[in-house]
């Protein structure tokens, strides 16, 4: 596996991600919302499920505005996306890892994304600026733009990949580290319905900056789901993250034109 790196001019800094609100199992939404864990999810087919709970303001807002746009157009999108290029790259496969990949991204999750950098949900002043003129479909059809393009595969360090893995795929239940895979899938594919994102291929630069802020408290909102990565972050210790940003950089899907399942 490789990718190749272009010059990209830096300009708009910790662009929707995948991480990436790395989002990992439903009892970890339901610490976060306060309600009692049992025990950390291990297998890919765990379902997580958001603590049943009043919505807060924010996803009461957030769910109108969802509803009041139409499906993403990725034609209307490519021109729309076109000042996100400088960064991201013109087909969503960013050159700088400091910035990530929005290639094969689900259309929703950027575009949820964009409006939680909008609404101040997520912080971030350049993608205030960023977001804040694009109307509700807009971020929809750019999302839908991002979401139909390929994922440059990326390359593990060989001598984190067994960490990494081990991790991904089986979490440590003595640390209290649930399964990443339990929500994003063996492939890291991510669930669109659920809003976990896709990590397919993305920059172990960038995982590892998302997650060391995950680890620090930071949030992307108020929702059940935006609170579930910095509670599983926290029992991350640094070698642990440098492990599963490296083994996600190399996850790759032969056909990545078979969507995840919602």
């Amino acid at each position: 596996m490789s990718f190749r790196l272009a010059g990209c001019r830096p300009a708009v800094v910790n662009a929707v991600a995948l991480v990436l609100a790395l989002s990992s199992g439903a009892v970890w939404a339901q610490n976060a919302t306060g309600q009692a864990a049992t025990k950390a999810p291990a297998a890919a087919s765990t379902a997580a499920k958001p603590a049943a709970a009043a919505p807060a303001p924010a996803a009461a807002a957030n769910s109108d505005w969802m509803a009041s746009t139409k499906p993403g157009d990725a034609t209307a999108g490519q021109g729309k996306a076109a000042a996100c290029g400088a960064c991201h790259g013109m087909d969503g496969n960013s050159s700088d890892a400091q910035y990530p990949k929005l290639a094969g991204q689900h259309e929703m999750y950027i575009a949820h994304q964009l409006h939680n950098f909008k609404n101040g949900e997520r912080q971030n002043a350049i993608m205030l600026g960023m977001a804040t003129p694009l109307s509700d479909q807009d971020t929809r059809d750019i999302g839908a733009y991002f979401a139909s393009k390929q994922p440059l595969p990326g390359v593990a360090d060989q001598a984190l990949v067994e960490q990494g893995q081990k991790l991904y795929r089986q979490g440590d239940t003595t640390r209290g580290i649930p399964a990443c895979m339990a929500c994003h899938g063996i492939d890291g594919r991510g669930n669109p319905g659920a809003m976990y994102p896709e990590l397919t291929s993305q920059h172990a630069q960038y995982i590892e900056a998302k997650l060391k802020d995950f680890h620090n408290g930071t949030t992307w909102g108020q929702e059940a789901h935006a609170q579930i990565m910095p509670a599983v972050a926290k029992n991350l210790d640094p070698q642990d993250i440098a492990a599963l940003a490296s083994y996600i950089e190399g996850l790759h899907v032969a056909d990545h034109s078979v969507k995840a399942s919602p």
